[in-house]
């Protein structure tokens, strides 16, 4: 064999073995999975709802009615069941003309009665498929979690990007797939998840509408506690601030409390940063946590005329804050030890750290020892910013 017909069968031979596109699926074959939820059916089965998109409504302004296009939906919310998640995605496949794609899903809901009849085997299929993220935003209705994905967003094209976007901006508890089967997992602590329902919101507005009903829209209401994989009760909103505190994930939001001086009067605080720490401490018979929280805040808004530059002032409003912070810790301990009997602090995490070889008696009872063991909170605020208004509202009422 030639030198020349060498070479030619080298260029030649990883044509022939490339296979090519042999997996390629165009955009026109694939049905977008936008939102999925899992409910448990009257029969007892799983319930798979999915919010698919319209390509064709996506691809112009038709969604919006504008010029000669009709109106027509954004989505297609679709269900179907089976014994398991992935049977009912199988059954439903046989009834779409598309092939179900699930990489740009952008949420989990979970149905509350499927949430307390166990979640291990629901998170387990969306683990397991090779096409969906592990960072889709997990969360749990408060009722069925297919009427949520059949509503739709005032603001968002679709309701399931509308909730994306509320837990995105984490101004309550955020959870990703991957963190909730982490929790699962884990023998130190339980997952929890937001809560999640239809709320009526606004006014129709503009002549002819007056006939048109109250839209609802889904909106993130507190928070889901779980005791393993099954649902065991809720958190409210002022709960669920105390619970991000005491697992160190506050990242903003408001505190207000009355005026020192004036206290039928009330001032606002924007968090600029918090940290929390926790101790584990144990001498083989009481377990203890010792909680310092510390935060910084800025005055945004007064109700009151008194003027709180003073040390005094500023010492005062300190401890409100810090005594507000401490409430709404001590409420969301008080719930989920008392009324739940579950740690979704991640306490028992911090326990393993330091004690290592005695968690390995420990772990298996863990919810029970964390009921019983002794928790102390210390909360340090410091007031940051005062603002120029109040000397002048002070000056201008005197």
């Amino acid at each position: 064999m030639s030198k020349r017909t060498a070479c030619l069968l080298l260029l030649v031979l990883p044509l022939v073995l490339l296979g090519g596109c042999w997996s390629r699926q165009e955009m026109n074959e694939l049905a977008i999975v936008l939102g999925a939820g899992v409910d448990r059916a009257p029969d007892g089965r799983v319930r798979l709802t999915l919010q698919l998109a319209r390509p064709s409504a996506f691809a112009g302004g038709a969604e919006a009615g504008g010029g000669t296009a009709a109106k027509q939906n954004i989505v297609w919310v679709v269900s179907e069941t089976g014994d398991t998640v992935y049977e009912a995605e199988r059954n439903l496949a046989l009834k779409l003309s598309r092939c179900i794609y699930w990489g740009h899903d952008v949420i989990l809901v979970i149905g509350e009665e499927m949430a307390r009849g166990g979640v291990r085997n629901i998170s387990n299929f969306f683990m397991r498929n090779p096409q969906t993220r592990e960072t889709i935003w997990v969360l749990v209705s408060k009722g069925e979690a297919k009427k949520l994905l059949e509503s739709h967003s005032e603001l968002e094209k679709t309701s399931a990007q509308s909730v994306g976007f509320l837990v995105r901006n984490r101004a309550g508890l955020s959870v990703i797939l991957k963190d909730f089967q982490m929790a699962l997992a884990s023998c130190g602590t339980n997952p929890a998840a937001p809560r999640v329902e239809l709320q009526k919101l606004g006014q129709p507005q503009g002549p002819g509408m007056e006939e048109k009903l109250q839209h609802e829209e889904a909106v993130i209401t507190g928070t889901g506690v779980f005791k393993d994989d099954r649902l065991a009760g809720w958190l409210d909103t002022s709960e669920t601030r105390g619970l991000l505190w005491l697992r160190g994930e506050v990242r903003k939001g408001a505190i207000t409390i009355p005026s020192p001086g004036q206290p039928d009067k009330l001032i606002s605080l924007s968090l600029v940063r918090g940290k929390t720490r926790v101790e584990p401490e144990y001498d083989g018979e009481t377990v203890r946590f010792n909680v310092n929280l510390s935060f910084e805040a800025d005055l945004l808004e007064q109700q009151s005329t008194e003027d709180l530059t003073t040390p005094e002032k500023v010492a005062a409003v300190e401890m409100a804050a810090a005594e507000d912070v401490f409430r709404k810790c001590a409420d969301a301990l008080e719930k989920a030890r008392g009324e739940y009997g579950t740690d979704v602090f991640n306490f028992g995490e911090a326990f393993h750290r330091k004690y290592k070889k005695e968690w390995k008696v420990l772990k298996d009872c863990w919810n029970e020892e964390f009921a019983k063991a002794e928790v102390n909170i210390a909360v340090e605020a410091h007031l940051r910013r005062s603002g120029l208004l109040t000397r002048r509202a002070s000056l201008k009422q005197e």
